[in-house]
């Protein structure tokens, strides 16, 4: 594993039934369907030979509609589903050969969980059920209140630490179980779509405070959602599922730019290119321009290569120059009106 790799899973598969393995074996044997697997062996295939790693400090999305296999995959990490065949290591840690007390152990001290269903203890105070992985890992009573203190403080509920859940709103007691999940400052965070049961206006709000949280404490997400713009939204990297299978992995801009197959061209048709799109995927090459158009003009705009599509087209309108693109101090490339027309049709749904 290398040494920025925080998870790595290994061509992991999970298929329910009585005759798992006879079923992956046929998978492997004679190349049968999902459907195929259910109808001649009765078993269902939830997760079909996926890897993945993900980098320390990411925020990496697994996206899909229901049923394409992300829950079951994300309950994989901390084996709360045990794989039918694969690898999952962790910090360098292989899980599956954990024991079952030191599988316990490793979830208290490594990973955070923070699911759909807030879950929290409705006899405990907002405090305690902040402090209650610090206490299951046996800290004093004083620390682990000043710990559990301090992290409601970051996500902006010190005020709130002797109510009781039922105080709270939907979106505070989201907040209380997310600071839950960081008060034993775990190395990986498992968020298995923590937003989708709130209003839409909430669940923005939310977004942004998850944004601004990671931006300070800097820890590895797995981020599971169905919602294409919060993934674009939140995610460094998004995997895209369909049938148990990852159809395509990369960033928002490779996904929205360069989709794998006409299943997740469907998916992104109605994303906007605004925020996702930057000046690197819509420039041409410096010299290719040169040697059609001559010398850049004096006066153009220049742009570095992350520059926002928006900001490119409000550029395009205030200059009638084509927009100059740096890197590392040097001109790479050349964007003009047409590049950027080009850009917005092509990321236009067309009824």
């Amino acid at each position: 594993m290398n040494s920025d790799t925080v998870v790595e899973i290994s061509n992991v598969w999970k298929i329910f039934g009585e005759n798992a393995q006879l079923a992956l074996q046929a998978i492997r044997d004679r190349g049968l369907t999902k459907a195929e697997v259910l109808t001649e062996i009765g078993a269902v295939v939830g997760v079909a030979d996926v890897s993945l790693s993900v980098r320390r400090g990411e925020i990496f999305c697994i996206m899909g509609l229901s049923g394409s296999g992300k829950s079951t995959l994300v309950r994989h990490f901390n084996r709360l589903l045990e794989p039918t065949a694969g690898r999952i290591e962790i910090e360098g840690t292989n899980v599956m050969a954990l024991t079952p007390k030191e599988l316990q152990k490793f979830r208290n001290r490594k990973i955070g969980m923070v699911f759909q269903n807030f879950a929290l203890m409705p006899h405990r105070s907002v405090l305690d059920n902040v402090a209650m992985p610090l206490e299951i890992r046996q800290v004093a009573k004083n620390e682990r209140m000043r710990q559990a203190a301090a992290i409601l403080d970051i996500v902006e509920l010190g005020a709130w630490g002797s109510k009781f859940a039922h105080e709270l709103s939907g979106g505070m007691q989201q907040r209380v179980g997310l600071a839950r999940a960081l008060a034993a400052n775990p190395d990986v965070l498992l968020m298995d779509e923590p937003f989708s049961a709130l209003d839409p206006l909430i669940r923005r709000q939310l977004q942004d405070e998850f944004i601004r949280l990671s931006k300070i404490l800097k820890k590895t997400t797995i981020f599971i959602t169905h919602d294409l713009d919060e993934a674009v939204r939140i995610g460094d990297r998004i995997a895209i599922m369909r049938d148990g299978k990852i159809v395509q992995m990369g960033t928002a801009e490779d996904i929205v730019m360069q989709p794998a197959d006409d299943y997740v061209a469907d998916f992104v048709a109605g994303i906007s290119r605004l925020k996702v799109v930057h000046a690197h995927a819509v420039m041409q090459p410096l010299e290719s321009y040169l040697v059609t158009n001559g010398p850049i003009d004096a006066g153009a705009p220049t742009v570095a290569e992350d520059e926002t599509l928006s900001n490119l087209i409000n550029l395009a309108i205030e200059y009638e120059k084509p927009i100059v693109v740096h890197k590392d101090g040097q001109n790479v490339g050349i964007i003009t009106r047409a590049d950027l027309l080009r850009t917005v049709i092509e990321g236009t749904e067309v009824s």
